[in-house]
């Protein structure tokens, strides 16, 4: 019965509790999830922790599903939020005269019959992608000088394009190093990619650069996806940890030390026998100068995350120039498959293959000394390592390292 001034009842106590506890869950709800994004970026582990701990409980399909899903969400607040800002720059870049007087004139040897001197490395400047958006030096190589070796030759130079028109804070940092004067080797990781072989499942994984190449250490560089990503397949010091696939892109390295970057189809069983070590990664996104079809959709799948998914995510690649003379390593941030691929091709690959994909593991470092030890240390600004890396604490993945061939000291 209505009471005498005709008001209606007052909400129950338990209404009043179902209410309060629905605009908690409204406001604590993305908040939560913002804070763990932030988290996630923040801290390195964070993200595959998670993401394990959840493929475990709900699957690793629906994982990959979440994560396209997050990614998407990203990238559409980016487009809102982001559209108006400039493309920017994160060194300064030497003026052309500047960076011709910088590099050491050729050796010169009186004897008549000298082989003519290798002159310095330094690839051609390619410019910006795309004019109308780009920073200060985009497409200008810049010099990396050897952390340790003061005065050694110039083997590294590094670049940043902005490969992507529709998205002004899409980033790809590239270095270009000297094949002619290094040599690339390739790790097991602790972990990954887990071993589907009987002798793979043998395999003592060290995931650690050699002592031995410590001393004309270089660079390093992430390897490929996880097994379970693709089953992209690895051979390395003779044992096959995963068995090849037909079409996954394979970066080889012959008994000469020279390089190879081509489908596993393609390769004949004599050359495939005699490679000391092959990483296999998706489909080649370039090969020969020819873009893989499947990149002429912008949303091109396949590159994607764990899922085929066109994700607009931190992405790294490899590829090689035409004369096999340049190898060249990009990672990159907030690109898709194509835009990674064009930018490597921009840059003088016509070989290119994306490495590994996600916030935490593109990336590109530098063993400097510090405290009369050698470190690790990001080359780019933004990507995460710790100090100890591949030096003292095992790595999960795989990965690769460079090593000076000039026998400086």
């Amino acid at each position: 019965m209505a009471n005498a001034a005709g008001a209606s009842p007052s909400p129950s106590p338990w209404r009043r509790r179902l209410k309060r506890a629905g605009v908690a869950i409204a406001i604590g709800a993305p908040t939560s999830l913002l804070l763990l994004w932030l988290a996630v970026h923040q801290f390195p582990w964070l993200g595959p922790a998670l993401a394990d701990g959840l493929r475990r409980v709900i699957g690793t399909d629906n994982v990959s599903r979440l994560e396209d899903f997050v990614y998407g969400i990203e990238d559409r607040f980016n487009r809102w939020w982001r559209s108006d800002e400039a493309p920017k720059t994160y060194w300064e870049v030497p003026t052309a005269s500047a960076s011709a007087s910088a590099r050491p004139p050729p050796n010169v040897d009186d004897a008549p019959d000298a082989a003519p001197p290798v002159p310095p490395f330094r690839p051609q400047d390619v410019g910006p992608m795309h004019k109308a958006l780009a920073a200060k030096g985009d497409g200008v190589w810049v010099p990396v000088a050897d952390p340790v070796r003061g005065g050694a030759p110039i083997l590294m130079h590094k670049t940043l394009i902005h490969p992507d028109r529709k998205r002004p804070w899409a980033e790809l940092f590239v270095v270009a190093l000297d094949l002619r004067h290094i040599q690339l080797h390739s790790v097991a990781g602790a972990s990954e990619p887990r071993a589907s072989t009987v002798e793979g499942r043998k395999y003592e994984r060290k995931a650690l650069i050699p002592s031995q190449h410590r001393a004309s250490l270089l660079a390093g560089f992430n390897g490929g996806f996880k097994a379970q990503h693709g089953r992209w397949g690895m051979n390395i010091d003779g044992v096959t940890l995963v068995s090849p696939r037909k079409y996954g892109c394979t970066l080889g390295k012959l008994p000469s030390g020279h390089l190879l970057l081509e489908p596993w189809k393609d390769l004949s069983d004599e050359l495939r026998s005699s490679l000391t070590w092959w990483r296999q990664t998706p489909p080649c996104m370039f090969l020969k100068g020819k873009r893989n079809g499947g990149l002429w959709d912008p949303d091109a799948k396949g590159w994607g995350a764990a899922l085929d998914g066109a994700t607009v995510i931190r992405r790294s690649a490899i590829g090689m120039d035409r004369a096999r003379t340049v190898l060249f390593v990009g990672v990159s941030n907030h690109t898709s498959a194509q835009a990674i691929a064009n930018g490597m091709k921009h840059a003088g690959a016509i070989d290119v293959a994306q490495l590994d994909v996600n916030w935490p593991f593109p990336r590109f470092v530098t063993f400097p000394r510090q405290d009369g030890r050698r470190i690790t240390k990001s080359l780019f600004e933004g990507f995460e390592v710790d100090e100890d890396d591949y030096l003292r604490t095992r790595v999960p993945r795989d990965f690769f390292y460079v090593v000076r061939t000039d026998a400086v000291q």
